[in-house]
């Protein structure tokens, strides 16, 4: 188990800082390589694809207004007042949408990208947090450094499955030893460029009995950064927020995202739902398989909420 001075060590002995230059702001998606992906498409050998993300919905996750048009033929005055563009189509009516929503947290499915965090005021490869403006966001390492989406393989590690439990209960870490252990249970093993994507369960536990309250919560333990760094890890991603909490250390509340975004420029998946995908690779004896990631090109943002899909 690492120490507390271990932890804090990762940030020099895990740095990812100038590995693929001084301007580099796509941190270990650079392991991802045209091979890698060629990789990932011959996965697909059954044609099923599933949704690794939960649903967002309103009111609870989201501010919504909804704007709707009628047929002409029940709007008052519709002959007289035409819309602008358009022939007066009394078959024809519409709905738009406003939609605001926060998805940093503990519930939406979301993308982090290496500016979401800072450690002693800097952001990954050592530019400085005033490179985000509270206006017009981060001019640096913004998730639209993923423009070009992020299609790789994934591999499903069910720890729940391997310790033979319906999901892990909150405050318990999963370790190296758990990951080696679901790769021999599952015939897989993780290589580099891969998005690991970490099953606890809880997405069993939210889908039965509701989302859990307070900011304990089962997860990646911290000495797990050292074996995703040898294996050259791309992505990962949790039915959690990631991070077990507590953390065991005072003084590294989230080690996982604090290392892996700003040392490491690892990219996270927070707050999938990993059930159908579980439910599918155990169907099809089938533990890998090609995980597709489009964010949102919203500039300067730390992050995208997003829809990650796995096709097997």
């Amino acid at each position: 188990m690492p120490t507390q001075d271990d932890v804090l060590g990762y940030f020099s002995t895990l740095s990812n800082w100038g590995r693929w230059g001084d301007d580099d702001e796509r941190g270990t998606l650079n392991h991802i390589t045209d091979d890698v992906r060629l990789a990932a498409a011959r996965t697909v050998r059954h044609g099923r694809s599933v949704s690794c993300a939960w649903e967002v919905t309103a009111p609870d996750d989201m501010e919504r207004s909804t704007t709707t048009c009628p047929c002409a033929a029940d709007m008052p005055g519709a002959d007289d007042m035409p819309l602008p563009g358009f022939r007066n189509d009394r078959r024809w009516g519409f709905s738009s949408e406003r939609l605001g929503l926060s998805f940093h947290g503990n519930t939406l499915t979301h993308l982090d990208s290496p500016c979401h965090i800072f450690w002693d005021g800097t952001m990954y490869n050592g530019r400085p947090h005033s490179r985000v403006d509270p206006e017009s966001g981060s001019s640096w390492a913004a998730v639209t450094a993923a423009a070009d989406g992020i299609s790789t393989r994934g591999v499903l590690l069910d720890i729940a499955r391997v310790r033979d439990v319906p999901w892990l209960e909150p405050g318990q870490g999963v370790f190296p030893a758990d990951l080696e252990e679901a790769e021999r249970s599952q015939g897989v093993r993780v290589r580099s460029g891969d998005a690991v994507l970490l099953r606890t369960g809880y997405g069993r536990a939210r889908h039965e009995t509701g989302p859990s309250g307070g900011f304990t919560q089962a997860g990646w333990h911290a000495s797990c950064l050292p074996w995703l760094q040898e294996r050259e890890v791309a992505m990962i991603g949790a039915d959690t927020p990631q991070d077990v909490q507590p953390s065991g250390y005072d003084d590294v509340l989230m080690p996982v995202h604090a290392v892996g975004l700003v040392a490491m420029g690892l990219w996270l998946l927070d707050n999938c739902d990993l059930e159908a995908c579980a439910k599918t690779a155990g169907e099809l004896g089938q533990w890998d398989f090609q995980l597709s990631v489009a964010p949102l090109r919203l500039a300067g943002t730390s992050g995208s909420p997003v829809n990650p899909i796995a096709t097997f």
